[in-house]
């Protein structure tokens, strides 16, 4: 059977309140509004730390979903010669208090998931994560997001190269 409860009877529930505030953005989630926008790019990576870096350019466009749970980015550009498109996803988890991330995009059929925290004082995002690379295996990385000004940002992941040392 299912009854009908007031929206009063609703929150006196501790179960309803704790998920009412689970569900609902705040502060955590207003630092994701910076990213909000349309973004040219333009990044170097590298295979191995004694690789030259490949150059590849492109556009962003990020935007918020989800009653402003989430912010949702669509990149477009080139990569090692041929079209790039990726989709990438951040918000806030209230139980986890970090900040989380998934990234898909044409160069594998694998997730990149992420966490990490920001540091107002140096507005520097830090988080770390797992991915497949076919050649290495399962790979843990670390990345590190700058905010240098209203409307640049850098974003560097480094991971652990074959002679145990981060590039």
């Amino acid at each position: 059977a299912v009854t009908s409860l007031h929206a009063e009877e609703k929150m006196d529930d501790p179960m309803m309140k704790a998920w009412a505030e689970y569900a609902t953005p705040g502060e955590h989630h207003k630092v994701l509004d910076y990213f909000v926008g349309d973004w040219d790019y333009t990044l170097g990576w590298k295979m191995s730390a004694k690789d030259k870096a490949t150059k590849s350019s492109g556009t962003t466009t990020s935007k918020w979903i989800l009653d402003g749970r989430f912010v949702k980015m669509h990149a477009q550009g080139t990569s090692m010669g041929q079209p790039f498109e990726g989709f990438g996803h951040m918000g806030y988890d209230n139980a986890t208090k970090k900040y989380t991330g998934l990234w898909i995009d044409n160069m594998s059929t694998g997730m990149l998931k992420s966490w990490g925290y920001y540091y107002p004082s140096s507005k520097k995002f830090v988080e770390w994560g797992k991915f497949f690379d076919p050649v290495m295996g399962k790979q843990a990385f670390r990345a590190v997001t700058n905010i240098k000004k209203e409307n640049a940002f850098t974003y560097e992941m480094y991971i652990t190269g074959e002679d145990g040392k981060e590039f």
